[in-house]
């Protein structure tokens, strides 16, 4: 079964919080989708992480950089996934069919909660996940911006 992970911003935002969950996971030594709510933000997501921390690297790529299955962390927009990754991260009010969540081992849902209409999507989403009868978890960051299971 498809578990699906809510990880609700509060004190931290994407651009800080995205490389960390991002490490994490590729550790793991599975592959990568991070499905972003524009074709922008996933030009600029891609910079972001060649530049978010001088000591790291996270080997990734998107659409214009070519060679996707050879991704191990594949950029994009839209619902194709090149790389056959496992995990799903669904960034910047990015959605996906729940019925093909199960095509993934975990997904990872970030919104932002101090954005109104991410808020909305994002509750709207858990609904239609916990009706389709998903195992879905709910992460909220503390005033020191650690992960507290609700």
């Amino acid at each position: 079964m498809s578990r699906l992970d809510f990880y609700h911003l509060q004190t931290a935002d994407l651009d800080h919080t995205l490389p960390i969950l991002l490490e994490k996971a590729y550790a793991l030594d599975k592959k990568i989708m991070v499905k972003i709510g524009t074709q922008e933000r996933v030009s600029y997501i891609n910079t972001l992480l060649w530049t978010y921390e001088d000591a790291s690297f996270l080997p990734h790529g998107a659409k214009a950089d070519g060679n996707a299955e050879l991704q191990p962390i594949w950029l994009t927009s839209g619902d194709d996934n090149p790389n056959n990754a496992t995990l799903l991260f669904l960034v910047d009010g990015a959605d996906y069919d729940i019925a093909k969540l199960a095509d993934f081992e975990r997904t990872f849902y970030i919104f932002d909660g101090n954005n109104p209409e991410q808020l909305t999507q994002a509750r709207e989403f858990w609904k239609t996940a916990k009706g389709s009868g998903l195992e879905c978890f709910y992460w909220q960051q503390n005033e020191q911006g650690k992960w507290q299971q609700k």
